[in-house]
């Protein structure tokens, strides 16, 4: 690995003992709300190191590949690269991004379902030849553009549950795995393994038994077709609770021992994206407008009236909405709840409340009714579990500005790394020391990787 991102403008604050990411955000409000009151980030980056020692705990030997897609922010792809997580890209942007890092080849696979024919010879020309396919077009299109490809079949699973809705899938049948792999035989292309993927979404951990089992039967299909697999790709759909992790590793090892075992060759990895990051990240947002509404337009329709007409209902307005941080708003439910941040009284009334984004579209809804203390504008909201959906895109929204991004981790997560012997002097550089009565300025070098 050559080192770091030559041009990455950021730095992480190493906590002194006394100092807490609570401290930080205080002071960073307090900050903003002197500087121009900004929507911004709190990423706790030693969460990924505590994650990471967590994986190797339980999912051992399984590798962990991280999806760019996630979070594609500098301090969170350095201490994963530092880490050894290898990386899943769906991009030629991605690519760049994780080479830039120095990581080989053999630790990126290129996971795009419908790749564009110039990001194919992207990857080849980079040297990236492990990638997915699960048609025979992506087949085709990759053997005129990629010889040296080393597939990976994707092929589908039964991971929705009763009650939601079907979502665009991808993957292939057991039944068209045959067909491909006809095709890839006369095409002269190389299959070298499975993939699947279990929504974290997914209740029945069983889509995992029949899943595994389903690999095996394309791994044995592949024997008849005299293609040598070694790798299986078990995906993403990890939550990041250690209690998940652990409950779906006691299903799947007993099967990957008995279809997979070490002495077959084969290596298994998976594809943990919010696992890694989702809790890393707090979101402080400031509500910019506030208006007091009828009851029946807060209600979700259905919902029958219960609660006194004479007591108030608020909606408001933050800098940030679904064209900037809460993007994933718009397919998923919001996984966290706001938390108002200055101090009021425990008996002090609740009022039915919703919050909106900035741009003033129907859409750009991010808590359909919630109760919260009389806010005003001005007043700050945190939101945690952000850390995983948008960060690292550019909103297409013409007015939004992207967030700032204060990166931090503690003295202990820091003793971690060097402990484990991956601590390097590259990455000290990026470190300064953040005392625990914090009081920063804007001079300080209190990062900044908008």
């Amino acid at each position: 690995m050559k080192g770091f991102l030559e041009d990455a403008n950021y730095s992480i604050g190493l906590l002194d003992e006394g100092a807490t990411l609570a401290d930080v955000i205080d002071n960073c409000i307090y900050e903003h709300t002197h500087t121009g009151k900004k929507a911004f980030y709190v990423g706790d980056l030693g969460k990924l190191v505590r994650n990471n020692i967590q994986w190797q705990n339980v999912m051992a030997p399984i590798k962990p590949f991280y999806p760019v897609k996630c979070n594609s922010t500098p301090g969170v792809l350095e201490i994963l690269g530092t880490l050894g997580v290898g990386f899943a890209c769906s991009s030629k942007s991605e690519m760049a991004l994780v080479q830039d890092l120095g990581i080989s080849p053999e630790n990126i696979i290129y996971t795009n379902p419908c790749k564009q024919a110039s990001q194919i010879k992207y990857a080849a020309k980079a040297g990236i030849n492990i990638m997915t396919c699960d048609s025979d077009i992506e087949l085709k299109k990759i053997s005129r553009n990629h010889p040296n490809a080393k597939l990976l079949l994707h092929i589908a699973t039964e991971d929705i549950t009763a009650g939601e809705e079907m979502n665009m899938k991808f993957g292939t049948t057991l039944k068209n795995c045959r067909h491909l792999m006809e095709c890839a035989k006369e095409l002269g292309v190389q299959i070298v393994g499975v993939k699947f993927h279990v929504s974290g979404s997914c209740k029945d951990l069983q889509t995992y038994i029949h899943a595994i089992s389903d690999a095996r039967c394309v791994f044995d299909m592949a024997e008849e077709f005299g293609f040598k697999m070694n790798m299986l790709d078990i995906g993403g759909g990890f939550t990041g609770s250690e209690l998940q992790l652990e409950e779906v590793n006691h299903v799947i090892r007993p099967l990957l021992d008995v279809y997979f075992p070490k002495e077959s060759g084969v290596n298994v990895i998976a594809e943990p994206g919010c696992y890694y990051v989702s809790s890393a990240f707090t979101l402080a947002v400031n509500i910019i407008a506030k208006k007091t509404v009828e009851y029946d337009k807060l209600l979700p329709s259905g919902v029958e009236r219960t609660r006194n007409d004479d007591e108030p209902v608020f909606t408001y307005y933050i800098n940030d909405g679904v064209y900037g941080s809460f993007a994933s708003k718009l397919s998923e439910k919001l996984n966290t709840i706001p938390e108002v941040h200055k101090k009021y009284k425990e008996d002090e009334p609740l009022f039915a409340s919703s919050l909106w984004g900035p741009s003033c579209d129907e859409l750009d809804q991010i808590v359909e009714n919630c109760l919260l203390p009389e806010l005003s504008v001005g007043d700050w909201l945190i939101f945690d579990n952000m850390g995983s959906g948008t960060l690292g895109e550019q909103s297409t929204f013409n007015d939004y500005q992207r967030p700032l991004i204060y990166y931090m981790m503690s003295f202990s997560d820091w003793d971690e790394m060097q402990d484990a012997g991956i601590a390097s002097d590259t990455l000290m550089k990026n470190f300064f020391f953040v005392p625990s009565c914090i009081q920063l300025s804007p001079e300080d070098r209190f990062s900044t990787a908008a």
